[in-house]
């Protein structure tokens, strides 16, 4: 039991490190290129870009992934089984009933979306109530309930925010760039060699900062699965019921037709089917650009708690 609060502790620690370095990175970026381009106003703006993008994210995010995912929703009498799941875990868990909503698909997975315990949604698939047992079934909700009572669902909506600002930004500077924005900067009063340095870094990072955004996203949102997998073993005194669980979904070939590339780390295994058999051809370069770690690694971590 002390290895499985060992383990949420140290995963929790260091995914809000990596979030920290997240908005750092932001900051930085910003000052390169408001140095390179003689404004500081560019500074001030993708700070106040990063906030005000994540305020409109931490209030629309849900409708827009269930949207984008054809979820609907269900309520106590269409789903019996699965609502008296949800809901007896939530009591232990101590956390309000979120709403439950189906994704017509025979693909098995699920995802947990929303601002905050208050406003949470866990949805699933129709192939993972067809294909799993009870026991499994209640492994992958009391994972989804796990990224809630964690606050996941807001994380990982934020980080997506802030690797869009990011990328918007390096699109704009190397754009700026492109239409003489270095020449005019280098002539002004005050550039000479520092300016140069500093335009050739920013020039740098608008190529960079994008490819290192996207590899934190993808650590942060690797890092939260084994998280809720420890807390959902807690919850269900049972690690093998999520194990196998986790076996049936990746052993099931049928892509999520209703996946994308913005909702993938959502869920609770990745939708592309594709993802493994990459890894197997240019191994740890194609575990960097996982959303999801080896579904094998989390079983065995899982077993090893039992």
């Amino acid at each position: 039991m002390a290895s499985l609060y060992t383990q949420s502790d140290a995963n929790r620690r260091k995914t809000w490190l990596l979030l920290s370095v997240f908005f750092i990175v932001i900051i930085l970026i910003g000052y390169v290129f408001s140095y390179s381009m003689q404004d500081s106003s560019i500074l001030y703006g993708a700070v106040i870009f990063s906030f005000i993008f994540s305020f409109i994210s931490y209030w629309y995010s849900d409708k827009m992934v269930l949207a984008m995912s054809g979820a609907r929703a269900v309520d106590h009498d269409s789903t019996r089984e699965l609502y008296h799941v949800v809901e007896n875990l939530c009591i232990s868990a101590g956390l309000p009933v979120p709403k439950i909503y189906i994704i017509e698909d025979s693909a098995p997975n699920a995802f947990a979306t929303g601002r905050d315990k208050d406003h949470a949604v866990i949805a699933v698939t129709t192939g993972l109530l067809q294909k799993l047992e009870k026991a499994e079934l209640e492994g992958v909700i009391a994972h989804e309930l796990s990224h809630i009572g964690n606050r996941d669902i807001l994380l990982a909506t934020l980080v997506t925010v802030l690797v869009g600002i990011i990328v918007l930004l390096a699109d704009w500077f190397r754009r700026w760039s492109f239409f003489g924005g270095r020449r005019r900067s280098n002539n002004e009063e005050g550039g000479g060699q520092i300016a140069l340095i500093i335009t050739i870094a920013a020039v740098v990072l608008s190529i960079l900062a994008p490819l290192f955004a996207y590899l934190m996203q993808f650590a942060i949102s690797r890092k939260r699965e084994f998280l809720a997998d420890a807390d959902g073993a807690l919850l269900t005194r049972y690690p093998e019921g999520l194990a196998r669980a986790l076996e049936k979904i990746s052993a099931d070939q049928e892509p999520l037709e209703v996946a994308n590339r913005a909702t993938a780390h959502l869920y609770i295994a990745s939708p592309f089917k594709e993802d493994s058999s990459r890894k197997n051809k240019i191994g740890w370069l194609a575990g960097l650009l996982m959303t999801h770690p080896p579904i094998e690694e989390r079983i065995k971590r899982l077993r090893g708690m039992a």
